[in-house]
């Protein structure tokens, strides 16, 4: 797969005001054909002075036949996205223009050069790190990483309970605003149990839906509401990044930067 890191060593060749000359940045053109586009490599002159440079050598990529235009703007940034919308295409090559009217392109797409990060949450209410991860997304500030997502949530209003967290669920009955009479049966956590223990004792019925206890694949992130817990590290042997329940965006993003980073190291 080619999918050059910045779109600033990507070129169209729709004109020639220098003649033979290309930008010095450029490594990539873009050329309008008769019957398409073509995606040639160029190799500017390295001892050349000025913006514009000679070329050494060039090489054709992809020919019109094989090249497919994305309709629309996307978020060029967005690198997960692009190599997904560049494998559907079912084309060699596939050419997207940024949200800034700036060009780059995906060739011989490879969805499996990206790592798979697992996301654990619940729901309801908001999934709220499940939903950051895919605000942050759009943003394209995962770009540089090479990380895809996988989300798997656990809709809580189908666990079979007497008892749920809060009110700010939505449900009727709940730990933060009830009062317990002894034998329910609580859909909670670690903080659920140690609240009901003591305020209310030992009699009840703990079903565990804390994010954490639901990984079963590496490499994770989830949230849980004890921050002791937070951090990277083995998790029911699997290796993954905990976050708070309430962790900022800015937070989560940086979990997801050191995780990957000891993942690589790791393997």
């Amino acid at each position: 797969m080619i999918f050059p890191l910045e779109y600033k060593v990507v070129g169209t060749a729709s004109a020639r005001p220098c003649g033979d000359k290309v930008y010095f940045l450029s490594r990539y053109l873009i050329r309008e054909m008769v019957n398409g586009l073509e995606l040639l490599e160029v190799n500017p002159d390295p001892a050349g002075e000025g913006l514009m440079r000679d070329i050494l050598d060039v090489r054709v990529l992809a020919r019109p036949e094989e090249i497919r235009v994305y309709p629309g703007k996307v978020q060029i940034n967005d690198r997960a996205k692009l190599v997904r919308l560049a494998s559907e295409s079912r084309s060699r090559c596939t050419i997207f223009t940024g949200l800034d009217e700036h060009v780059t392109f995906v060739l011989d797409p490879d969805p499996g050069a990206f790592i798979t990060v697992q996301v654990y949450d619940v729901t309801p209410p908001r999934p709220t790190l499940s939903a950051a991860i895919r605000d942050l997304e759009e943003t394209g500030i995962f770009g540089e990483l090479d990380v895809t997502f996988s989300h798997n949530l656990r809709d809580i209003s189908q666990v079979k309970a007497d008892v749920y967290p809060c009110r700010a669920s939505g449900f009727q009955k709940t730990l933060d605003a009830d009062l317990m009479l002894g034998g329910e049966t609580v859909a909670g956590c670690m903080t659920a149990s140690q609240l009901f223990r003591e305020c209310y004792g030992e009699d009840f019925e703990l079903r565990d839906i804390c994010p954490v206890g639901m990984v079963i694949d590496e490499p994770f992130i989830a949230r849980c509401c004890r921050s002791e817990r937070e951090g990277i590290g083995i998790y029911g042997g699997k290796f993954g990044a905990v976050v708070h329940w309430g962790a900022s965006p800015r937070r989560v993003y940086d979990a997801v930067v050191e995780l990957l980073r000891q993942w690589r190291e790791r393997s």
